[in-house]
């Protein structure tokens, strides 16, 4: 393979580099935006498809976002590359916050102000057993209900920057070709004419 690296990364250097990317974050989401913008699909297709993907990424299902954002994808109409793309938005670093607030939301739709309702949690307790009678009531419940309303919201703005910067790119991209092929009939034209007058 051309680009293979010469020593085979190990499993704590792949582990290391999904939680901090070996350059910079600034770089891997660049990398991730064009990506995005040099799919061959319609604007419509691929801001759907990131917008199925920001969704899916906040919903409390870990292991089933690309699932959630394919089926999503397909329901209206996106990209399913798009799609995967779009879960990134679902990462170590914003897990956190997505899941504090997912959770918060979930809460105050469903118990209103009223948020002290029985004793407090031990979710390490219910996740070593396995207890997911237990953990669906006070934990994965509010954070699919919360989910609803923060991932539309967040669907819908990621929608119409993707479709805005999609739109954007290709058509800076047509004019650039249009200017390097006129540049190009101008160059051959001179050569024409250079090549009859000697």
């Amino acid at each position: 393979m051309l680009f293979r690296r010469r020593k085979p990364a190990d499993l704590w250097e792949r582990t290391r580099t999904m939680v901090w990317p070996r350059r910079s974050f600034w770089r891997s989401a660049q990398y991730f935006v064009k990506r995005v913008l040099r799919l061959t699909a319609t604007p419509h297709a691929i801001a759907a498809g990131i917008a199925a993907g920001v969704f899916a990424s906040f919903t409390p299902f870990m292991g089933f976002h690309f699932f959630i954002a394919a089926g999503l994808a397909w329901c209206i109409g996106g990209n399913l590359v798009a799609s995967a793309i779009g879960t990134a938005v679902g990462n170590p670093l914003t897990f956190p916050f997505i899941w504090g607030a997912t959770l918060e939301t979930g809460r105050l739709i469903l118990y209103g102000r009223e948020l002290s309702h029985g004793a407090p949690i031990h979710l390490g307790k219910m996740l070593r057993h396995l207890e997911f009678s237990q953990l669906w009531e006070p934990v994965i419940k509010p954070m699919s209900v919360g989910a609803l309303p923060l991932g539309i919201f967040f669907a819908l703005v990621f929608y119409f920057v993707t479709r805005w910067a999609t739109f954007t790119f290709r058509e800076q991209r047509r004019k650039r070709l249009a200017e390097r092929a006129r540049r190009k009939a101008g160059r051959q034209a001179f050569d024409a004419r250079t090549a009859t007058s000697s």
